[in-house]
């Protein structure tokens, strides 16, 4: 009997068990929206529908919210990517005695719960006389999402090399130019990824817009009102919609991702061979 054994199947009935605690919901929540059934529910099944589907579609107020969220998170993305970004670059140009204070105090906001986030962002917006809407609910995500910006960025910052800058900068580049042609060039992946989830954190958000939404309405704000005051599979619907677009983005992204990792990879082939080339020119 090999050894290790017992262990290995209590890991692999780990992964079974948490695997099927973290998708079972999503499973039934989706099976609801094929199923006849008024109620949001997959037993007893009554047969296969898309007839929620088409109600979904032909829902007035759904698409209202789905153009606040769209317009939301465009937003949210334009702004916290660069602010983000700055801040990212900046940090990491801060020398070290300070740079943990201002890490602790940019990151702040990811601890702080959203209702706080929320309610303190109408309050300050109120005291300015910019009323609740959709512009200070952008404003309120911002806050918070900007940081998750500035997360990627100092990490794909880690791997940037100063001397690339000082070599820039020697040959007469100013620091305009260095920032444009040298430094954002090597940060695009973390700019992407950074946009990607800035749209997405915004769509998901429900406690700042819950505050600052000033009467319109958010896909996660509609959601909520329609489980109040009863639910029926046009939200289980919706709900497989959302986690389809989901995956299929996140499996789009890792296709990319190795795409990009191969043809990184052919290029340093083809720089070694030309090299090895070159030097078995001189030797010979």
């Amino acid at each position: 009997m090999r050894t290790g054994t017992p262990s290995r199947t209590i890991l692999q009935l780990y992964l079974v068990v948490m695997v099927g605690f973290l998708l079972l919901p999503l499973i039934v929540t989706c099976g609801a929206a094929l199923n006849e059934s008024r109620f949001p529910t997959v037993w007893p099944w009554r047969g296969f529908t898309l007839h929620w589907f088409v109600d979904l579609w032909d829902n007035t107020r759904f698409w209202l919210a789905v153009g606040n969220t769209v317009l939301v998170a465009t937003g949210v993305m334009v702004i916290a990517v660069p602010i983000g970004t700055a801040a990212a670059i900046a940090l990491n140009n801060t020398y070290a005695g300070a740079r943990s204070f201002l890490y602790g105090l940019m990151t702040a906001p990811i601890l702080t719960p959203g209702a706080v986030i929320g309610i303190s962002t109408l309050m300050f917006w109120r005291a300015l006389d910019v009323p609740a809407g959709l512009l200070i609910t952008t404003f309120g995500q911002v806050s918070v999402i900007a940081a998750y910006v500035m997360l990627l960025v100092l990490a794909r910052l880690q791997s940037f090399d100063p001397g690339l800058e000082e070599a820039a900068l020697d040959l007469g580049a100013s620091h305009a130019q260095v920032i444009w042609t040298v430094l954002l060039p090597h940060l695009r992946p973390a700019l992407i990824l950074g946009g990607v989830i800035s749209f997405l954190q915004s769509t998901e958000g429900y406690n700042v817009p819950l505050f600052t939404r000033g009467g319109k309405e958010t896909v996660m704000i509609y959601i909520a009102s329609q489980v109040r005051t009863g639910a029926t599979p046009m939200i289980n619907a919706l709900a497989l919609i959302l986690v389809a677009v989901t995956v299929l983005a996140g499996v789009s992204y890792e296709v990319l991702r190795r795409r990009e990792i191969r043809s990184r990879a052919k290029i340093d082939r083809m720089a070694r061979n030309a090299q090895a080339q070159e030097v078995a020119g001189l030797a010979y």
